[in-house]
């Protein structure tokens, strides 16, 4: 019997995150069912089932996803010398919520994902974790932007950190739940904030 290549598995796997975050985001985590996914992918069973075992596995897995992509550009940000000022680092973080909305909607999970946390504690545990890691990158780029004079030598990095990451938060929820607001205008109010 041939073996299957690692290439192939990976297309299948992706095939069903795809697929899991279509029904996640046209029906909510709640409403979406194994068997919904299942369907969407167009796998069987246990062709399914080799990949992923819950919903949580899933959601897990597509969250980590979408914050590799967020740990990624800061991780670029914090390698260059000097690093760019907080604003613009916030505008390309912002840039990338922005391509999750419009281009499948995948930012819309993040809100669900944060409301099950609260409820669920391996999920909670997980995106704790997940989320753990842009919050310390967030602390780092604070850290590197008080070395650079960016922010003043008294203020507290992990504060700073921490706020940093709120605001990322707060622009997911306010397009989400209230729309209407666009990242430029944002990204000036985050600069006036740190004037």
């Amino acid at each position: 019997m041939p073996r299957v290549s690692e290439a192939h598995l990976a297309a299948r796997r992706q095939q069903i995150l795809d697929a899991a975050a279509r029904c996640f985001v046209r029906n909510g985590f709640h409403q979406t069912s194994m068997q919904d996914v299942i369907k969407e992918a167009g796998l069987s069973v246990g062709a399914f089932y080799r990949y992923f075992k819950s919903k949580n596995e899933l959601i897990t897995a597509i969250a980590g996803e979408k914050i590799s992509a967020v740990t990624g550009v800061l991780d670029g940000f914090l390698e260059l010398d000097p690093m760019p000022p907080i604003p613009e680092i916030m505008d390309r973080l912002l840039e990338l919520v922005d391509l999750a909305s419009v281009e499948d909607g995948t930012v819309r999970i993040a809100v669900q994902v944060w409301g099950e946390a609260v409820h669920d504690p391996e999920v909670g545990a997980l995106v704790a974790e997940i989320y753990g890691r842009v919050r310390d990158r967030a602390v780092r780029t604070a850290e590197r932007a008080q070395a650079a004079g960016q922010l003043p030598p008294d203020a507290d990095p992990v504060g700073i950190g921490a706020a940093f990451f709120g605001l990322v938060q707060g622009y997911i929820l306010q397009r989400i739940l209230l729309g209407g607001i666009d990242r430029q205008t944002y990204v000036n109010g985050v600069r006036a904030l740190l004037a």
